[in-house]
């Protein structure tokens, strides 16, 4: 795919169910690695982290148990960005985490790229 089509939304929710699903098998530190920007963020509440960073918190994190999007929505930006906007669900042991959560996607280099995360307490 070399630009945003009709299947965006199936397209963007296929890419953050990919890199959930990293995260889910502890590999989300590769996932990042390879399909962030060199300038991506992610934003969460209270602090801002550099691509790196994320990687390197992947490497030390415990992976989820389980997750859960929730009312996605994708608000397109231009023929080669969009945002994937969803209520995020996910399970580490007896915790449970609910945020609203962001992504901004770029298409470079051949794919879609993430360029922000955002997650913001409910």
């Amino acid at each position: 795919m070399t630009a945003i089509t009709d299947d965006l939304p199936a397209r963007l929710l296929h890419e953050e169910q990919e890199g959930w699903q990293a995260i889910l098998a502890g590999r989300g530190g590769e996932y990042y690695r390879r399909t962030m920007t060199r300038d991506a963020l992610l934003i969460l509440p209270g602090r801002v982290i550099t691509r790196d960073q994320v990687i390197a918190a992947f490497a030390a994190a415990v992976p989820i148990d389980s997750y859960q999007l929730r009312e996605p929505a994708v608000i397109r930006i231009n023929d080669h960005a969009g945002i994937l906007v969803y209520r995020l669900v996910a399970r580490r042991g007896e915790a449970t985490t609910e945020v609203n959560a962001a992504t901004t996607y770029v298409f470079a280099d051949g794919g879609w790229c993430v360029a922000a995360h955002q997650q913001t307490a409910i």
